[in-house]
């Protein structure tokens, strides 16, 4: 059984959680280099390293969680207002009310912004805890079901723990919080700052915080780190992946068995379902579907196997569209339909930089190809489509139709069915959309 190196599978899917957080390509690996630096600097004993390594990329699992709430509370585009908050020491009253004013519907009317700053002011100085609990625990819960130990979890919870108590998610102080939450905390913060400003903005920021957000140890740390042209130079550098995994304590393997691909393939459907209430369970309903179609159409059980896996990473594209988008009751404007119709793009990006899952881009990313080459974000026509894609884009749409959206109520098994009917032949594949039928049993 071939085995791969568990950093690269990772750091590759750390692309999907920058998409999330606003960040710009990279950031988390340029995080994990900050981070891993800072570690060894400190001599942390091998176990830690391992633990810290990991926690690093994985930092963000639980963001897509937060996002419906960062939309609701604060309207406009969530991947905006998410990154926007490291920018400013939002513990003081005064950069909460600047950042407010700032952020809130940035592109709704005056009376629109009146009402979701009265909610804000409403829930206080502190109010902004929830958004952080949300992030934090689910973040933990995804590491531990992509088979992470619990210290791993442990850290991720706690990144956002402050060194004076004023963190979240439960105001922590000084060495309660791990050491590792402690390293990664700053080493975000740091990477922010440098792909702003540069090397002096980012050491400027974090000597700023130091004894407030962050471990004043760490922050002496980081100034000898940052001292040397040869760390800036690396986090600069193309090539991300090689630099993380040149920083790895001991190498660590995974079993490339279908067991192991759909465990990893899941904790990331978790974090793609995560980002809107109306997609809550599509990516793992569209797995579902699609294995039973592909039953009905004589696929292998390896060939389900792999069907079922580019099932749950297939919408892993949707984490660029923002809330105001994904949620929106109303049609959407010619603009706004473009941005969505670049997800399959992104899902393409994302999962051709990950070894395992490289060999599913293209088929995952072509749920929205239709038959008759009028779908996205290619416009292929039926002759490049796989009978795997075919699949894909029926049990897309099957489990989209039977599912509540912000536009529509799900339908009835009998609507969904004259729908499905009415676009074989010219969008679906007419055998993939039988063997639908069948499976819906109308």
């Amino acid at each position: 059984m071939s085995r791969i190196p568990l950093i690269s599978v990772i750091s590759g899917l750390s692309h999907a959680l920058d998409l999330t957080e606003g960040h710009p390509f990279g950031h988390a690996n340029r995080s994990c280099i900050i981070g891993m630096r800072i570690g060894h600097l400190l001599g942390l004993p091998v176990d830690q390293l391992i633990n810290l390594h990991h926690a690093l990329l994985l930092k963000d699992a639980g963001c897509s969680s937060n996002a419906q709430r960062v939309h609701e509370l604060f309207g406009g585009d969530d991947h905006e207002v998410k990154r926007a908050v490291w920018l400013r020491d939002w513990r003081r009253f005064s950069e909460q009310v600047s950042y407010a004013l700032k952020y809130t519907e940035r592109r709704g009317s005056l009376w629109a912004r009146m009402r979701k700053l009265i909610v804000l002011a409403a829930k206080g100085p502190r109010g902004g805890g929830e958004l952080f609990r949300i992030r934090c625990d689910r973040g933990a819960q995804i590491a531990l079901a992509m088979g992470f130990p619990q210290q791993t979890a442990d850290a991720i919870r706690s990144m956002d723990e402050h060194w004076d108590g004023w963190g979240y998610p439960d105001g922590l102080r000084r060495t309660a919080i791990p050491i590792e939450s402690r390293i990664i905390n700053l080493a975000q913060v740091a990477e922010i700052f440098f792909e702003i400003g540069g090397p002096l903005l980012a050491l400027e920021t974090i000597q700023k915080r130091g004894g407030r957000w962050f471990d004043p140890e760490l922050v002496t740390v980081f100034t000898r780190i940052a001292a040397s042209p040869e760390f800036w130079q690396t986090l600069r550098q193309p090539d991300l992946i090689a630099a993380v995994t040149a920083l790895q304590p001991a190498p660590t393997f995974v079993a490339a068995d279908p067991e192991t691909l759909e465990r990893i393939a899941l904790a990331f459907a978790w974090v793609i379902d995560a980002k809107s209430p109306y997609t809550f369970e599509h990516s793992e309903g569209v797995s579902a579907i699609a294995a039973r179609i592909g039953e009905r159409r004589g696929f292998t059980a390896a060939e389900i196997g792999r069907l079922r896996q580019m099932a749950l990473l297939h919408d892993i594209g949707k984490l660029a569209v923002p809330n105001r988008i994904l949620d929106k009751e109303g049609a959407l404007t010619e603009d706004e339909l473009r941005i969505v119709r670049e997800h399959p793009r992104h899902t393409f990006e994302i999962l051709s930089r990950v070894p395992i899952f490289d060999e599913l881009a293209d088929e995952a990313s072509a749920h929205h190809e239709r038959i008759d080459g009028r779908g996205y974000h290619r416009g292929i026509p039926a002759g490049t489509l796989s009978p795997a894609a075919r699949v894909l884009a029926v049990a897309d749409v099957t489990d989209a139709l039977k599912s509540n959206r912000p536009y529509r109520r799900g339908m009835p098994p009998d609507a969904l069915a004259h729908v499905l009917r009415d676009m074989s032949a010219t969008a679906l594949c007419p055998d993939c959309v039988d063997a639908a039928l069948d499976v819906l049993k109308v």
